[in-house]
């Protein structure tokens, strides 16, 4: 399959919320209670990736036959507990369709982001075992860290290279 890696811009804000949206959906269904979908809505991601792309932004997406069909955020770790005893680089999300799971866009939007071997840490939810056996896959391990995400009652497992 042909697809590109490339720098997000301003003017992908609407479909890349489209794809942060879709994945949530079909990623987290089972793992959020119904309610979850009342505010966390399209529109909602919209009007966050409409603000977060007013600034200089880090974020990589895929592209398939000019469509947006994956995305990936890395910086500096931001939680103090993370700055203090882990590694200091983070993979912030990784999403990508689940009709392109398997094509090896999310390997090469995690190469992209984070290269091979480099000492990074991630949070997973806790039950998202797909996730977690890709993560596995690249060098990743659960270091025995968990965190409430207290925006959608997730639990989350910290795991580091």
């Amino acid at each position: 399959m042909d697809f590109e890696v490339r720098p997000i811009r301003a003017d992908d804000a609407e479909v890349v919320a489209y794809v942060h949206h879709t994945s949530w959906v079909e990623t987290y269904s089972g793992l959020l209670p119904a309610s979850h979908w009342e505010t966390d809505t399209l529109d909602a991601r919209v009007t966050r990736w409409q603000g977060l792309l007013a600034e200089p932004n880090s974020t990589l997406v895929a592209v398939v036959d000019d469509r947006i069909v994956g995305f990936v955020t890395a910086r500096p770790s931001w939680r103090q507990h993370d700055i203090d005893d882990a590694r200091h680089l983070q993979l912030g999300a990784l999403y990508v369709l689940a009709d392109q799971h398997g094509t090896g866009i999310g390997q090469a939007l995690l190469d992209a982001a984070i290269p091979p071997g480099t000492p990074a840490q991630l949070y997973v939810a806790k039950g998202n075992d797909r996730a977690m056996r890709f993560y596995t896959r690249n060098g990743f391990a659960p270091d025995g860290v968990e965190v409430l995400d207290d925006r959608c009652d997730l639990v989350e497992l910290r795991m580091v290279r």
